[in-house]
């Protein structure tokens, strides 16, 4: 089946993980507190606090008591909605503000573009939300690729080592999943859209190996027309 389409992750795969770690992180540690005191009664960020108490169990928490359980969730890397939603919208600010720029591996942008030249659909699944997703594409240090993908999915899709969270995205799009082309760092990842029929490429960027997988080193070294 020819590949019509190519869906991938961002962290590890189009992005480095330290870009994350290192920088959207910490910033999101630095600028939150602020960020929730200011905005707290505006209802978009009040439903997240909301969801934020459901989720800690802590419904009667305060203001002060929430940003502090966020922290701590921000500390152990935890992959919870509410949690990501507020760090978009922080996020936000900083790209507004010039304060941050999306990191995209250059072999990414050019093999990116390439394929949408060519007509492939190109979509991203990502642990982050879909606005942390456009943000970093958005305001990237090789400027707006927003215009190059037709779809942005995050965990409100499902589990990302869950195949019915693979089957529930090629549903989404105009394609069959073995037209499908998935790109992660993760094997869990790449054995999940597998199971959903969808075809897998690894990549592999810091050396190592995806077992059971094809994996490449560099976008570069992907043609999805010859798969």
């Amino acid at each position: 089946m020819t590949i019509r389409a190519v869906l991938t992750d961002i962290e590890g795969t189009t992005s480095a993980v330290s870009f994350v770690f290192d920088v959207l992180f910490p910033y999101t540690a630095t600028h939150l507190p602020a960020f929730i005191r200011e905005e707290a009664q505006t209802l978009a960020v009040a439903e997240q606090l909301d969801a934020v108490r459901a989720e800690a169990g802590e419904l009667q928490a305060d203001t002060e008591r929430v940003i502090e359980i966020l922290q701590g969730w921000i500390a152990q890397d935890r992959k919870i909605t509410p949690l990501k939603t507020l760090q978009g919208m922080v996020w936000a600010k900083g790209y507004q503000a010039g304060e941050l720029k999306g990191h995209v591996y250059p072999d990414a942008v050019e093999a990116l573009k390439r394929w949408h030249a060519l007509g492939l659909s190109l979509y991203v699944y990502s642990s982050g939300s879909v606005q942390a997703q456009k943000l970093i594409f958005g305001y990237s240090e090789a400027g707006d690729l927003t215009p190059l993908f037709s779809g942005y999915f995050d965990t409100l899709t499902g589990a990302k080592r869950d195949p019915e969270s693979y089957a529930r995205i090629a549903s989404a799009t105009t394609h069959k999943a073995d037209e499908i082309l998935f790109l992660s760092d993760v094997v869990e990842e790449l054995d999940a859209a597998r199971k959903a029929g969808m075809k897998t490429c690894g990549l592999v960027r810091q050396g190592g190996e995806l077992a059971g997988h094809s994996y490449v080193e560099s976008f570069s070294n992907i043609d999805p027309l010859v798969l």
